[in-house]
């Protein structure tokens, strides 16, 4: 009876988790969807002229790149389907995942700030922008601090001891402020874009669809945040990790199964 118990709690946390984790997908695709529907379809398109289209390319990036892939990246772990698999695969998909994201990241930067470079304007003056740009070089430090950490060869198991709790506690504050970036910067961009009168718009007071939009965008963002990090916080499904780990560290080609 204690056996058939134990079964069936654990396949309704299996069950759970996938629940949550189709919901993380889910969420993430229409993050995508309306911030490339907001940018197209009432901000006019994308180009990479020096133009306001460029600039279009910021916000999609951003979330698609610091959000939603950084999000699905961090998961990758908690699926259930890689327990008991060779983790290498697992730990080179989560780098390349990351890495893809960052590129998103820092590709959306030089799309605002050549922008603003040849607009003459200003950069780094407001607290999305540094909350942003803080955000992204702690994603990159994270990076390389990983690449060095748990695949290169030659890392020692002291190093990799000392450095898994706090890569996985900077994950989560990441993600964090990718979401508080995100948001600040689109209730920013509604400010500028929707003054009234003064260039043809409503006001964003009116809540004009435009408006409409860009704050459900926002609201997937922080649903599609609170999701991945609950799959994150949940220790029944972090992956089991083998006793041979404990023994000492095989990186990278001779990895732990």
């Amino acid at each position: 009876m204690i056996i058939l118990a134990d079964c069936s709690t654990r396949m309704r946390s299996i069950v759970s988790f996938y629940f949550c984790y189709l919901l993380c997908l889910c969420l993430g695709i229409a993050c995508v969807v309306f911030v490339s529907i907001w940018n197209s379809q009432w901000r006019g398109g994308f180009a990479w002229d020096g133009s306001a289209l460029q600039f279009n390319w910021h916000p999609v990036l951003m979330v698609t790149g610091l959000v939603v892939l950084y999000g699905n990246g961090a998961v990758l772990y908690r699926i259930p389907l890689t327990w008991g698999q060779n983790k290498l695969p697992w730990k080179l998909l989560h780098a390349g995942v990351m890495l893809l994201a960052l590129l998103c990241s820092i590709l959306g930067l030089c799309a605002v700030f050549d922008f603003h470079h040849t607009n003459s304007t200003p950069n780094l003056y407001s607290l999305h922008s540094w909350i942003g740009i803080c955000t992204t070089a702690l994603f990159t430090t994270q990076w390389v601090m990983g690449l060095a950490g748990f695949l290169l060869p030659w890392s020692p198991m002291s190093f990799r001891k000392l450095l898994k709790p706090a890569h996985v506690w900077m994950g989560g504050c990441i993600l964090i402020l990718s979401i508080v970036s995100c948001i600040s910067g689109i209730n920013e961009k509604l400010f500028f874009a929707l003054k009234g009168t003064t260039n043809g718009t409503m006001p964003y007071g009116n809540l004009p669809p435009e408006a409409l939009v860009a704050n459900s965008l926002g609201v997937l963002i922080v649903a599609f945040g609170l999701v991945v990090l609950k799959i994150l916080s949940n220790q029944k499904w972090q992956r089991p990790e083998p006793q041979s780990e404990d023994l000492g560290y095989s990186p990278l080609l001779q990895d732990d199964s």
